[in-house]
């Protein structure tokens, strides 16, 4: 990793000059439509980034929300497998190349990558971006064009990213994509945009995962079913996301950071430690006592920490919706 500056920081040096040149009424049409797909329900069968435009608007708009919900999911699987460290990552739908980003980060640019996608324009910005970054695992990786579909077949590959991929897919492939990843890799991650219909796809990829021999890593503290009934609710979580300038203008925000709300499953075929619960809303925090919402072993619950429980209760009022519980405690 470049010491002199952390990838979120390189992140935002990378897409500084993006748009420079590009119309500024392009631009906003480009990012009105990929907004419109990001939070549609259809899938398609061809690239969502068609051209230069599209990408450039795509990576100021999406790449440091995606870095933020995939380096989440990537924390929590560390949190379950501290010792392990993933020699080789394959990054499948990864476009300009976020997830790899936060793979790069998360253990120091240990692992080899390989991005596939099928938008050659994204995969020459990505190549762009990597190169541009200061981070040996990036400037190394290899961006390969390939159709994301029930056809694709990967190398196998200690890491397999799936990112904000799936909801481009027809049923048939998404089920072909996860089995393929899971037949790859030993330990599989795969985010979705944190809505009902995103969560479903994320269970849907879970239990595809558990049958294929993985054990869930997180955010679950169990391989067995999610305890949330069907149409209730939807387990999710936020990643605060810092808005440099330019994500600003390209967003039409004025707050200097935005959530980005997303849910995903971890899963590894090697023994890991998941933790206890899960805290599954923001901690609510009140006059000596903190109320936290936790999916544990036995289901759904809620947690309520005061003042007498001494270090739990400072752990509880540091605690942050996504975290595991309780913490280990000195």
């Amino acid at each position: 990793m470049n010491d002199s500056l952390p990838a979120p920081e390189a992140l935002r040096a990378a897409l500084s000059g993006l748009l420079d040149g590009l119309p500024p009424k392009q631009a906003a049409q480009a990012v009105e439509r990929l907004i419109a797909s990001y939070r549609g329900t259809t899938p398609t069968d061809a690239p969502v980034l068609r051209d230069r435009s599209d990408v450039a608007a795509y990576a100021a708009y999406r790449m440091p929300a995606t870095f933020e919900a995939v380096r989440g999911a990537l924390d929590a699987l560390r949190g379950a497998a501290p010792e392990w460290v993933p020699a080789t990552h394959t990054d499948i739908g990864g476009g300009t190349g976020a997830a790899s980003w936060a793979v790069a980060e998360a253990w120091d640019s240990a692992a080899r990558t390989v991005v596939l996608d099928w938008a050659e324009p994204a995969l020459a910005l990505g190549r762009e971006l990597a190169a541009a970054s200061g981070i040996a695992g990036l400037a190394g990786a290899a961006w390969q064009r390939s159709r994301i579909s029930a056809e694709l077949r990967i190398e196998s590959s200690d890491l397999v990213t799936v990112s904000y991929v799936l909801k481009e897919l027809t049923e048939q492939d998404r089920a072909a994509v996860v089995t393929e990843a899971a037949r790859a890799a030993r330990a599989v991650v795969v985010v979705e945009p944190g809505t009902p219909d995103g969560y479903q796809r994320i269970i849907e990829a879970r239990a595809r995962l558990v049958e294929a021999g993985f054990t869930v890593a997180a955010p679950c503290p169990h391989s067995g079913a999610c305890p949330i009934e069907p149409g209730t609710d939807w387990c999710h979580f936020a990643a605060r996301v810092s808005r440099s300038s330019l994500h600003r203008r390209v967003k039409g925000g004025s707050l200097a950071y935005e959530d980005e709300k997303y849910a995903y499953v971890a899963a590894t075929r090697f023994p890991v430690t998941p933790a206890p619960a899960r805290v599954t809303r923001r901690p609510q925090i009140r006059k000596g006592l903190v109320l936290l919402d936790v999916c544990g072993g036995e289901g759904l619950g809620r947690e309520t920490v005061t003042k007498k429980h001494g270090a739990l209760y400072k752990a509880a009022r540091d605690a942050e919706w996504g975290d595991g519980w309780p913490p280990p405690l000195d």
